[in-house]
């Protein structure tokens, strides 16, 4: 290897910023951040950009080192033998080490009509072109949420605070992961708001058309919009390139988050799938699992032994509009405690949380190495658990000399 060490990061979210500002640690380390946009996605906002109440785009001078290459393009295949990322102008780029870090975005709905008429606002143009269609239509026009999850949520009562019509279709449950404490306390929140929630067996959607939903149990929903939430999936770069993936997509690695078929390429965030086991997706996973794939390189550069994933979790913030929200506590192995924080002291937490991650990640750019969340002990004996039961850990690919 060369004296001066290249390292490309494909992907300029929560993860990949993470990842690209650690590795700024050594001064003989080049970093190249490949993203195809020129500004970083704050997404946990894209609910606010949709509703017209705040903004997601924040630049990348506020959260990225200076040392950091931008590269504004899209990666459009690894070429794993030649060590080098193919990309969609044309170009490529050499690297010693290569983080994937591609994210997560909108998955296909798999519904008749859904496509082709409900807005996903899972990307930042997704929610740019869903913020005019609402903008047009008047305030009693009934609008449709689909998909009981965090996005699903906040984004039902992010607009019926604002006076729209809305309905909220869970498919089954309200808030999955929430405990029913929590579960019952959102319920609440939203009946406050006006938000019709339709959940149980029949509440699936089935068909969704220009000016409506059909669900599984007959039901048919006037809709002037119909916003999508259910759901993520992760570019198919990986899988592109060779590389082998779990059946969503996500790279497959060891517990060092290097990948089983390459020493010199680490995964993280939503597109890393750890001993076939991936985390839930989310920042609060996301920028942990960039800094430790930004561990995992500079140790092999030093030559040193890396360390194995360390995850834990906090909980589940949720903005119920913009005063109120609530936190869900869980155990550090991510599974909810019947302890949650809702009403205003439950808005102010969720906005902290949002804040602090902008500010995480422009702290690990100013002082590279300050970042210690994914070093908080209590995750490792989780993750060997889970290893012995649900899953096997797969082998790494064997260090490059």
């Amino acid at each position: 290897m060369s004296e001066n060490t290249e390292v490309v990061v494909v992907g300029g979210g929560y993860a990949g910023v993470m990842a690209a500002n650690r590795l700024t640690r050594r001064g003989d380390v080049t970093v190249r951040l490949v993203n195809p946009r020129g500004s970083f996605v704050h997404r946990v906002r894209l609910h606010q950009l949709a509703g017209g109440t705040g903004d997601a785009v924040v630049a990348y001078r506020e959260v990225l080192a200076g040392s950091v290459e931008l590269v504004v393009d899209s990666a459009a295949r690894i070429d794993a033998p030649r060590r080098r990322v193919e990309l969609a102008s044309g170009g490529t780029l050499p690297y010693d080490y290569l983080v994937y870090a591609v994210g997560s975005g909108s998955a296909d709905p798999g519904v008749p009509g859904a496509a082709e008429h409900a807005y996903p606002i899972a990307g930042l143009e997704e929610a740019q072109r869903l913020r005019p269609v609402l903008d047009a239509e008047p305030a009693t026009a009934p609008v449709t949420v689909v998909g009981a999850g965090p996005t699903g949520i906040e984004t039902a009562a992010e607009l019926a605070e604002l006076g729209r019509a809305v309905t909220l279709v869970c498919g089954r449950v309200l808030g999955p992961y929430l405990h029913p404490r929590g579960r019952r306390a959102v319920a609440g929140r939203l009946a406050a708001l006006g938000v019709r929630v339709l959940d149980g067996p029949g509440a699936q959607v089935t068909e969704v058309t220009a000016g409506a939903v059909r669900l599984a149990d007959g039901r048919e929903l006037a809709s002037r919009v119909t916003v999508w939430t259910a759901g993520f999936a992760v570019p198919d770069l990986a899988r592109r390139s060779g590389l082998r993936t779990d059946a969503l997509g996500r790279l497959l690695t060891d517990e060092t988050l290097t990948s089983v078929d390459d020493a010199r390429i680490l995964a993280a965030g939503d597109s890393a799938a750890p001993s076939g086991l991936p985390l839930r997706m989310s920042c609060q996973a996301a920028m942990p699992l960039g800094a430790r794939a930004a561990d995992t390189v500079l140790a092999r550069i030093e030559g040193e032994r890396p360390a194995p994933l360390n995850q834990v979790f906090a909980g589940q913030c949720i903005s119920l509009g913009r005063r109120t929200g609530i936190f869900q506590f869980s155990h550090r192995s991510d599974v909810a405690v019947g302890v949650h924080l809702d009403g205003r002291p439950g808005g102010r937490l969720k906005e902290l949380v949002c804040d602090s991650v902008v500010k995480q990640l422009s702290g690990e750019a100013a002082k590279p190495g300050s970042y210690k969340l994914h070093r908080v002990p209590g995750g490792s004996a989780r993750r060997k658990a889970l290893r012995g039961g649900q899953g096997t850990a797969l082998p790494a690919a064997e260090p490059a000399a």
